[in-house]
């Protein structure tokens, strides 16, 4: 299991259509290594008509991306981070690896 990108992260957009771009994760999708981010990857859907959506039509959807196209946000640096554990205090943190910032715990929150 990926542990370097939560619900709730910011992250960066490191490689496909939305190269550059940052978003907040929405889901992970750990069985697949997947994400949802907010605005990114988005995808239209047809909705044939029924009793959720009685007029039918296409909607605009965020789509799951890898997980290995993402990177966590550095808060320090404002650039993507890679991610390393350390334990402080007695509990796993999530820590970027250059900056050594404190990207938030691994575990019950």
């Amino acid at each position: 299991m990926a542990r370097h990108i939560r619900t709730g992260d910011t992250v960066v957009i490191i490689a496909g259509r939305d190269k550059g771009k940052t978003g907040r994760v929405l889901r992970v999708l750990t069985a697949k290594d997947r994400v949802v981010i907010e605005g990114i990857n988005r995808v239209w859907k047809h909705v044939r008509p029924s009793q959720r959506s009685p007029q039918g039509g296409r909607i605009q959807k965020d789509a799951p991306i890898h997980m290995s196209n993402v990177m966590p946000l550095d808060p320090a640096t404002g650039k993507g981070t890679r991610v390393k554990v350390e334990v402080r205090d007695g509990q796993k943190h999530r820590v970027a690896v250059k900056s050594g910032t404190d990207l938030g715990r691994i575990g019950k929150q």
